[in-house]
């Protein structure tokens, strides 16, 4: 999603430096979100949207230019199992990605919608799409997602081979549908989070130490065209990622002891 222009200005002046194209950071996160694992920005505000994983409050936070929490939305009819992206549509509702699985054993995985969430006070309910996967298919890691002509896209964390599913956007129980899979290239190939661009011609998959670039793929096998690795020169626990336009991206990471919780820029070109 494209930011509002005041609001680029005011990441660009927290930076006080000209963009060089590596991983800029630009804020540190709130101190009290250490395991934030997504952001978003809808069509509707300039609230940057985030969420924290498993083993947190089930929680939808807002974040002002300025990267301070504006926003702190219980979503009372859902649970936290694990929370793992958030992508929106055109009309800024929010969807939360309830599909982590890093035991491998979970059958059945969620997407909880938030209508209009800027309008909401301190509490909100979620429209729930649950689906399973495919009878063929085994259990499967995922926390990374994003809607795309009405349909969400998900992707697998593995470090063997990367697959991607489909799920209609749709409130109901449904079967994923599954599309296709690649070898990611790299020692470490496990995708954390997921975004297209608003012209649906740029999809970007992000890693701990480098994101990749998907371009010209044919129709929604993202897989089928050409893959771009680009590496950070930055090792941490990156867990977020959000297009700002087809050349730039937002991208969170977790905080540890010693580094991480910060918000940064990076170029795709």
């Amino acid at each position: 999603m494209q930011f509002n222009t005041t609001l680029l200005f005011i990441i660009f002046f927290l930076t006080n430096s000209c963009y060089s194209g590596k991983l800029t950071p630009l804020a540190d996160l709130p101190s009290g979100l250490k395991e934030i694992s997504a952001i978003e920005k809808t069509s509707k505000s300039d609230i940057l949207w985030v969420i924290e994983d498993a083993g947190n409050n089930n929680h939808l936070y807002g974040l002002d230019a300025k990267v301070k929490i504006t926003k702190d939305i219980e979503i009372e009819n859902v649970q936290n199992i694990d929370w793992e992206d958030l992508t929106s549509d055109t009309d800024g509702n929010i969807y939360i990605g309830d599909f982590g699985n890093n035991s491998k054993k979970r059958k059945n995985f969620a997407i909880y919608k938030v209508s209009h969430p800027e309008n909401a006070e301190s509490s909100a309910k979620a429209e729930v799409i649950s689906f399973k996967l495919p009878k063929d298919m085994k259990s499967e890691d995922f926390e990374s997602f994003f809607l795309y002509n009405d349909a969400f896209y998900m992707f697998s964390k593995d470090h063997k081979k990367c697959e991607l599913i489909k799920v209609p956007n749709q409130v109901g129980d449904h079967v994923a549908e599954y599309i296709s899979e690649v070898k990611l290239k790299g020692k470490k190939t496990k995708v954390t989070s997921a975004d297209i661009s608003q012209d649906g011609k740029t999809v970007v998959l992000l890693n701990h130490d480098k994101l990749w670039k998907l371009s010209d793929f044919a129709s929604d096998d993202f897989f089928s065209g050409t893959i771009e690795a680009m590496a950070f020169e930055h090792e941490s626990q990156k867990e977020g990622i959000n297009i700002l336009d087809s050349n730039e991206v937002l991208i969170t990471d977790e905080k540890t002891k010693h580094e991480g919780g910060k918000l940064y820029l990076f170029g795709l070109d």
